[in-house]
């Protein structure tokens, strides 16, 4: 029967683009491949993340034999607790999955979904003008049904090696023993934060006479310890029913700005398997996950590219840029317009990448940036012009176990702290402020408008591409709000067109460009020299400082003859970490 289903797999990448499925004969999970083959593999093991006790973590599962779905459970409860800003157990996430010994690749989305009570005007005032956005975050109405941990459950339940009450021991460990508190996090705590935390995550997050946390103080959080130890013994129920779920309920419930969760919409979330949306650029096929997330987009941008010259230029080259800058302009005109959870909206995927549509784009693209470009006539719909504030939290993290199997994750509780409230030693999400609070305008209705038991859009967009012959080439991904789509573009763009190592591609210079904004590194694009600024000026872009340092980009690139690297952004805190080979 697997042999069927495979060859069921490969002519349906074969024929056309894979659909979302529902026949029950077909695989439980959707996956894309193109050859059923056993990819080939030196046995070593490799965790990229963004804190090296992450990294460490997801190295002991797989020195005990454990499988990269397996080690990213442990990644995950580790940054809960070592990097709790960004993530953690009360927020969503949306994985990719490699599998080496079929060449199929997989996505999970584990991204929270808005309560049933959820309406389109919630974050509008009584004069129905939206909410200023740091109200609307630090309210109990910003947190939506967390995903992440049944995400991991329900990967671990198919991918898994070792039991699930192990992968949680090195965090339950370390948060009992207390760590050394790193300077990323010491920052976020401190007065100089540009997301300034609640007094309730000062709380929390401080030393034993209730002073601030200082960089190299040990702190210790007994409370997500005995979390952890719950979610190890209970499975995900423990975060869904009982105590845990009814304090989740009750801290949203509370003044200001009462939110509507219930312990029906917790014990009601389900994570889902989904067909990954593979397209070619260059030689290759680059993975993404679905809707609601804005893989769609991503792909969007390396199509428009790819039908450019950049592939000829270099990052030397101010044309270069000058073109990625004009393509991601035209991509986030379309994702903020079209962009949302399919099961509320039609999203159109394959008239967003048809190649005819993208080469129309391109043409767009002229010699000079001018007034920003409006979103391509894709859908007889009307849609309303999208009002989304993004916040640039989140991480991300790659793990390759000795068997070649792959996992790209991306997860996030959103803003820095989340909601900035808490429960059992970790934070809420708030990822509902990633809807549009403005539900409609004068054109119709606006895609990423709040309903109740909608996802909201997300840019997290982790990546997972293949060579021509469907063997793995690389992953990757980056935290930083709707900026990640530029930050994993370039990237994938100096690994895959310009042939760079994957540490040179993550440390190449960042560059938003969105609508009338252009931000970017000043310093990293004059290492570059000084006739890349100079020439982006001629072409009418005038880069200014802004959110380009938030990335936080780590990936993976297999070489061609078999050996890895991996790498993580300079910009945090992260490494990349190997276990060699069995001899």
């Amino acid at each position: 029967m697997l042999n069927i289903q495979l060859r069921l797999l490969v002519a349906c990448a074969l024929l056309a683009s894979c659909g979302p499925r529902a026949d029950a004969r077909l695989p439980a999970f959707p996956g894309f491949h193109r050859h059923a083959k056993a990819d080939l593999h030196h046995g070593l093991a490799l965790v990229a993340a963004a804190n090296p006790m992450a990294v460490d973590a997801g190295l002991e599962i797989l020195k005990k034999g454990g499988k990269a779905v397996d080690a990213a459970v442990a990644v995950q409860a580790m940054l809960g607790l070592v990097e709790p800003q960004s993530s953690g157990v009360g927020g969503g996430a949306f994985l990719m999955y490699y599998e080496a010994s079929t060449g199929v690749v997989s996505a999970i989305d584990g991204r929270e979904k808005a309560p049933a009570g959820a309406t389109p005007d919630m974050f509008l005032d009584e004069h129905g003008k939206p909410l200023p956005f740091v109200q609307a975050v630090r309210s109990g109405r910003s947190t939506g049904v967390p995903g992440a941990i049944a995400m991991l459950s329900a990967a671990h339940a198919r991918l898994g090696a070792r039991p699930w009450r192990e992968l949680f021991q090195p965090a339950i460990r370390a948060a009992t023993q207390g760590f050394r508190v790193t300077p990323r996090l010491a920052s976020f705590l401190g007065e100089g934060s540009p997301f300034p935390p609640t007094n309730e995550i000062r709380t929390m997050f401080s030393r034993p006479d209730g002073a601030t946390l200082h960089v190299g103080d040990l702190f210790r959080n007994p409370e997500y310890a005995r979390t952890l130890e719950r979610i190890a013994k209970e499975g995900p129920r423990a975060l869904y029913e009982g105590p845990i779920a009814e304090q989740i309920v009750e801290r949203t419930h509370e003044a200001p700005l009462p939110g509507t969760m219930t312990l029906k919409d917790l014990a009601a979330y389900r994570s889902n398997w989904v067909e990954p949306i593979c397209r070619p650029y260059r030689q290759y096929s680059v993975c993404v996950p679905p809707p609601p997330s804005s893989g769609v987009s991503l792909l969007e941008l390396l199509g428009v590219l790819d039908k450019t010259d950049i592939a000829e230029r270099g990052p030397s080259d101010p044309q270069a840029w000058f073109l990625f800058a004009q393509a991601s302009r035209l991509m986030y005109a379309d994702r903020d317009r079209y962009v949302a959870d399919p099961r509320f909206v039609s999203v159109p995927v394959e008239r967003l990448l048809d190649p005819g549509y993208l080469r129309v784009r391109a043409q767009l693209i002229g010699e000079r940036a001018g007034s920003a470009p409006a979103p391509g006539r894709v859908i007889n719909l009307p849609r309303g012009a999208d009002a989304t504030v993004e916040s640039a939290g989140t991480s991300h993290f790659v793990v390759v176990d000795s068997a070649g199997n792959v996992v790209s994750m991306t997860t996030t509780v959103e803003s820095p702290f989340g909601s900035g409230r808490t429960v059992g030693g970790f934070v809420l999400n708030n990822q509902l402020t990633d809807f549009s609070f403005v539900p409609a305008d004068d054109s119709g209705p606006v895609a990423n408008s709040v309903h109740g038991g909608k996802r909201p859009r997300s840019s997290m967009s982790p990546l997972i591409v293949l060579d021509h012959d469907g063997y793995f080439v690389a992953a990757l991904g980056s935290a930083g709000g709707s900026a990640i789509l530029a930050y994993n573009a370039k990237t994938a763009v100096g690994v895959l067109a310009w042939k760079l190592p994957m540490k040179a591609a993550i440390e190449l210079p960042n560059l938003i460009a969105r609508g009338e904004d252009f931000s970017g590194e000043l310093e990293r694009f004059e290492r570059l020299g000084s006739d890349v600024l100079a020439g982006l000026r001629e072409r009418g872009i005038e880069l200014k400082l802004g959110r380009a340092e938030n990335s936080g980009l780590h990936g993976v690139l297999r070489h061609p003859d078999g050996s890895y690297e991996g790498a993580a952004d300079s910009r945090r805190e992260g490494v990349a970490r190997m276990l060699p080979a069995p001899r």
